[in-house]
């Protein structure tokens, strides 16, 4: 066993390389369940990317006391007055947090606890935000750019992404009056 070893993984600036990087690309297509202007979504191209991730699996899945790092990129866009955003999720383990560290751009994350109270939090460059256990998330780009942020979470923690698909969250981020608004959700 050597006693220095160079990683074969970077994280360089907004960008991570190396041979172990799991990427994964969402387009309009995929994403019939999370938009509410139906019309709207119809009308743009399947094939337009909303997000993609690049992640860092160091150990395998359900690996208890491991952790998986991933950088989000989030396009600029609106499907109707609806900012392009992430699916969200609850985690399979719902007792297991996550950290989020935005390095471009603006948005929201939008934080639902099970009992479907929901609240948004600004995403900066710099800004960094805990998600507690048994919350939902999603991220929201309300800005021009791509918004680009890393994530930290455990890697037995999962993906609970059909409680969102069928029950979607209280509240939707529009753009209203030109600036963005947390609104029920009223579909």
């Amino acid at each position: 066993m050597a006693d220095i070893v160079v990683p074969s993984v970077i994280f360089s600036g907004t960008e991570l390389t190396g041979p172990a990087i799991d990427r994964l690309s969402r387009r309009i297509g995929d994403l019939n369940d999370i938009f509410h202007d139906k019309a709207a979504l119809a009308a743009m191209p399947a094939a337009q990317t909303v997000y993609e991730v690049a992640s860092y699996f160091p150990v395998p899945d359900g690996t208890e006391a491991g952790l998986f790092f991933g950088i989000t990129y989030i396009h600029p866009g609106k499907v109707g007055n609806e900012y392009f955003m992430t699916k969200g999720h609850f985690h399979k383990l719902r007792d297991r947090g996550e950290m989020y560290m935005t390095i471009e751009g603006e948005g929201m994350l939008i934080l639902m606890d099970e009992n479907r109270q929901t609240h948004a939090e600004k995403m900066y460059p710099g800004s960094l935000h805990y998600i507690n256990g048994h919350i939902a998330h999603r991220t929201v780009n309300t800005g021009n750019t791509i918004l680009t942020f890393s994530a930290v979470w455990p890697s037995d923690a999962g993906h609970d992404y059909d409680t969102i698909s069928t029950e979607g969250f209280s509240k939707i981020l529009i753009e209203k009056d030109g600036k963005p608004a947390l609104v029920e959700n009223n579909l």
